[in-house]
């Protein structure tokens, strides 16, 4: 399938960079990133395609490895000479099944949006990089979460500095993204602010219902967030697609472990 079948192009030209219609949709987009750390392109995918890619997401939903597992909102050892509430000690749960990419066809939706020339030159314009590369981890590139019943993503910061996602399914209810914009910054780690935030404060934190077919540019290196839990009967099945601005990103075998099972 070409991405013209696949993308909403009339709505997002990716395909025609340097068009008028492309240079709005970038600066609005990295408004968006500056604003509220998120840009959000509802509609993004074809109507007319989601059907297909849903049952594509549905059908290797039984492959991905599941991990329930517990942790701090910084995926590091807690410190026990903190004081008990201290966010570097508070842990929390996330729980979800990835498929690894190396398990999606060739002809797989989502996978052929991941690697076109025309995405990968669209997020580079909107992030404002001089160029980014699709990972070189072959379970990582493009995967499929699947969040069942009860599955959740737990409060945290990435690692990384900004994450590209294609929602394929929502869930029924539940499986809300919600964020705090801009939580902490690289001289001040706001720990009274992310404490407050996992002790249930939810003034500042922002809600997001993601649509089937949105793509969403997220910051989330400094701005914390969380998938809320899978409410209902139907899985939210969401991709995330994995570019990195050096040439050799690959995840390290502890990770691979824990999200896929298994290493490369």
């Amino acid at each position: 399938m070409s991405i013209a079948e696949l993308v909403d192009v009339d709505r997002y030209p990716i395909d025609r960079p340097g068009s008028l219609e492309y240079r709005e949709l970038v600066t609005r987009c990295r408004a968006d990133l500056l604003g509220c750390a998120a840009a959000r392109l509802p509609g993004f995918l074809r109507a007319d395609a989601l059907p297909h890619l849903a049952r594509q997401a549905q059908m290797v939903a039984p492959l991905g490895f599941p991990n329930d597992a517990v942790a701090n909102v910084y995926f590091t050892d807690p410190d026990e000479t903190l004081p008990e509430a201290h966010p570097r000690r508070t842990m929390v749960r996330s729980a979800q099944k990835a498929v690894a990419m190396d398990l999606l066809p060739d002809d797989f939706g989502v996978k052929i949006v991941y690697m076109s020339d025309e995405l990968i030159g669209f997020a580079t314009d909107v992030l404002g990089v001089e160029r980014l590369y699709r990972s070189a981890d072959a379970l990582d590139g493009c995967n499929m979460t699947v969040y069942d019943r009860g599955d959740e993503l737990g409060w945290h910061f990435d690692n990384s500095e900004f994450s590209v996602t294609l929602m394929i399914q929502p869930s029924d209810s539940g499986g809300l993204f919600e964020y705090v914009p801009f939580t902490r910054t690289t001289d001040d780690e706001c720990f009274d602010l992310v404490a407050k935030v996992l002790g249930g404060d939810r003034t500042e934190v922002l809600q997001i219902d993601p649509q089937p077919g949105e793509l969403s540019i997220f910051r989330g290196r400094y701005s914390l967030h969380r998938v809320s839990p899978i409410e209902g009967s139907t899985a939210r099945l969401n991709s995330v697609l994995t570019y990195a601005t050096h040439p050799d990103h690959r995840l390290s075998p502890l990770t691979a472990e824990l999200f896929y099972g298994r290493r490369t």
